[in-house]
């Protein structure tokens, strides 16, 4: 099109270069040899054609302006006007960023989710199918060290099968170098290895669901794996493999009637610090290990205040064939003003072999609350193995089955049985 419109120029150019021509030949004939060389009318017509190619001109050089300012915009940008007036406002711009379309903020986003069905012969409940977790991911880069990261999860509650929505993750990231990257907002707490490995997409993660050691709070999990607040990470060291994570937020609240991550306000002036050193080395690849130290003040309701310590570590190796993962935890909770003090014991080991399509998996689990415990009493002694199926049906999809058998303290077992398809979009 562009190239049209300059051969259309130059032929246009030529025709005003003849016309201006002859009018100067007009101008160099005498009154009595212009009268004999040619009449009014045709001079008339002559100089209207002379008017007409220069608007047409006029009207090229608009077009092909605006041609090669469209062609410096984003792809569906509005064109540059031609009209008379004052110009448009200009848009205005990030700061970090050029004008240019490549220095804007580029959103991405993508989505999760997963369907099911789930019995079990626990006295009283009924096999049923089950919507999972539908979870919109977005990231946006906004500087070359700055981006922005948000996870929101829309799922049904069971015991009112209710839908509601949760914004799970939402970070300002600001990456200052290898060594330091800073994090603001609500995070997943870096305690061992599953709760930042996997987050909440039911296709990543080889099971059908998180160990309960490390399930959501919302689930009945009993670690705080979500954190309102800021946090540093980086490298160590390079050569080691060595990376360190440092988190300052608001703690949790374990009251039930309300959301045990506290978003808004802390119930006090303390906050949960938690501090977390992990090594990949290069010489295993595949290979990781390492500790954290979770520390924090708890407020429950009418109780005396707590003081709340977990030690959480790991050992992990995955390569794209087999996983074997293994996590232990000890949540120690202390009455303030006593001698009084709680031990919590949990581990789960995983292991799987891939082979084609399908991946087996093998899963045992142990947690066990002391009846004492100031905070979590309730959940008492659960363990048990659970062993399944996953067969990938395509890089974007997996159909798991599995079967989980639980046993509790002072209460009959239970055998779970469950399927479920889940999908990227």
């Amino acid at each position: 099109m562009f190239k049209k419109l300059v051969r259309t120029t130059a032929i246009f150019g030529r025709s005003l270069l003849s016309a201006s021509v002859l009018m100067a030949l007009f101008a160099g004939l005498s009154p009595a040899q212009e009268t004999a060389t040619i009449d009014a009318e045709t001079a008339k017509a002559l100089l209207q054609r002379v008017k007409d190619l220069e608007s047409q001109v006029s009207l090229l050089k608009a077009q092909m302006q605006g041609l090669s300012a469209s062609a410096g915009t984003a792809p569906g940008a509005a064109p540059v006007s031609t009209a008379s007036g004052p110009p448009p406002a200009q848009p205005e711009v990030m700061p970090g960023h050029g004008a240019d379309s490549n220095g804007a903020p580029r959103l991405q986003l993508r989505g999760y989710a997963d369907v099911g069905w789930n019995a079990s012969d626990q006295k009283g409940s009924t096999n049923s199918f089950a919507l999972g977790q539908f979870n919109l991911f977005i990231t946006s880069r906004l500087t070359d060290k700055a981006s922005f990261l948000s996870e929101t999860v829309v799922e049904a509650d069971p015991a009112t099968n209710q839908f509601g929505i949760d914004l799970e993750r939402l970070e300002l990231i600001y990456a200052v170098s290898d060594r330091l990257n800073f994090q603001f907002g609500r995070y997943h707490t870096a305690m061992g290895f599953y709760n930042t490995a996997y987050h909440h997409s039911a296709l990543m993660q080889t099971a059908l669901g998180r160990p309960f050691l490390f399930d959501f709070e919302d689930h009945g999990g009993i670690l705080p794996v979500h954190s309102v607040g800021m946090s540093a990470t980086g490298i160590v060291s390079s050569k080691l493999g060595l990376h360190y994570s440092a988190e300052l937020g608001n703690g949790r609240n374990p009251r039930s009637d309300v959301n045990p991550v506290q978003n808004v306000s802390d119930d006090n002036n303390g906050k949960a610090f938690n501090l977390g050193f992990f090594v990949r080395p290069d010489r295993v690849p595949g290979l990781q290990f390492g500790f954290s130290n979770y520390h924090d003040h708890v407020t429950p309701p009418g109780k005396a205040n707590v003081t709340e310590n977990i030690l959480v570590a790991h050992v992990v190796y995955q390569n794209s064939s087999f996983e074997f993962l293994n996590e232990a935890a000890l949540l120690r909770h202390s009455i303030n003003g006593t001698n009084f003090t709680s031990n919590i014991p949990g581990f789960y080991s995983q292991v799987s072999k891939q082979f084609g399509s399908y991946r087996p998996y093998l899963r045992y689990e142990y947690l066990n609350v002391p009846g004492s415990d100031p905070l979590y009493s309730d959940v008492g002694l659960v363990h048990g193995p659970k062993a399944g199926l996953r067969f990938s049906l395509n890089d974007f999809a997996a159909l798991k089955i599995e079967y989980g058998r639980e046993m509790h303290r002072g209460l009959s077992s239970v055998n779970r049985v469950g399927t479920q398809l889940a999908f990227a979009f």
